[in-house]
């Protein structure tokens, strides 16, 4: 069966270790998002200790250190029981600290392969940015896409789309599935299609059906991306946008295939910077 992130958290455990002595050096990832900030935490034995999220409308360096010095707490651990961190994502390179920086192609890959072994592709779609990453059988990145240079279809396009409606961005996904009717929308630019849901609106169409276009537009966007690099089943979906089930079904019908979903997607990225730290920790303690 595959692992689940409820699984793998076993604070009571690591908790015992830690006070009995038992633990030593852990490896950390932190994952700098546009939106987010995340840490993940993992023992010599792949074991995760404990995992933090802050959300916040800028993500700095003090969001960052939040996260980190919260899931150490968690955990009942300290700054000094780091052996290695590891930063990634969108602002890995604006941060002072850490061991080193690895690409968030890299760390989602891994800590999806870490999660579903086997898995061949990968969706992220967080706060800015997409991306579809392609694996080899050992779970090596083969290929990849990006769209980093606007907003459309990402969780910000998400936000500004239920702020237009005046719907809260977590009902979006359950209100998609209720349409009846789905309204076009054409463009996946934020600005023109902000402008085609007030148009839509006016014309008297119902929420729930301008809803359910405009998660349709995202999986087409979305799957001109996946075409663009090649899919390959198994496919695992990461990202804050992993967890709008109206854009997971619409992605499921147009590529014809199942998505297997993290139980918390927004970590992926974090857990592999921590994986990679963790090889990093164990040649130290070979060596």
């Amino acid at each position: 069966m595959v692992p689940t992130f409820a699984e793998h958290r076993v604070l009571d455990y690591y908790s015992t270790l830690v006070r009995k002595g038992a633990v030593t050096k852990v490896a950390v990832g932190v994952d700098i998002g546009s939106l987010t900030a995340k840490t993940a935490i993992v023992d010599l034995n792949s074991h995760i200790a404990s995992y933090k999220i802050i959300q916040g409308k800028i993500v700095d360096e003090a969001a960052a250190i939040a996260s980190l010095n919260q899931a150490l707490a968690d955990a009942h651990l300290t700054q000094a029981e780091i052996g290695f961190l590891i930063t990634t994502g969108y602002g890995r390179n604006m941060v002072s600290f850490g061991d080193k920086s690895i690409t968030e192609i890299s760390c989602h890959a891994r800590g999806a392969q870490f999660l579903f072994p086997g898995v061949r592709t990968v969706i992220d779609i967080g706060g800015q940015d997409s991306k579809v990453i392609s694996l080899n059988g050992e779970g090596s990145v083969i290929n990849f896409a990006m769209n980093d240079k606007c907003a459309a279809g990402t969780g910000r396009f998400l936000e500004v789309m239920a702020n237009a409606l005046e719907v809260p961005i977590e009902d979006m996904g359950a209100l998609s599935l209720r349409a009846e009717n789905p309204a076009t929308v054409s463009s996946i630019c934020t600005v023109f299609a902000e402008s085609e849901v007030i148009s839509l609106t006016a014309q008297g169409r119902s929420k729930l059906d301008i809803i359910a276009g405009i998660h349709e537009a995202i999986g087409r966007r979305m799957h001109s991306l996946v075409n663009h690099v090649g899919m390959v089943p198994p496919v695992v979906m990461s990202g804050g946008v992993a967890k709008n089930v109206g854009v997971v079904r619409v992605l499921e019908k147009l590529l014809g295939t199942e998505i297997v979903l993290p139980s918390e997607p927004q970590i992926v990225g974090a857990l592999g910077a921590a994986l990679f730290a963790m090889d990093e920790l164990k040649s130290k303690s070979i060596s």
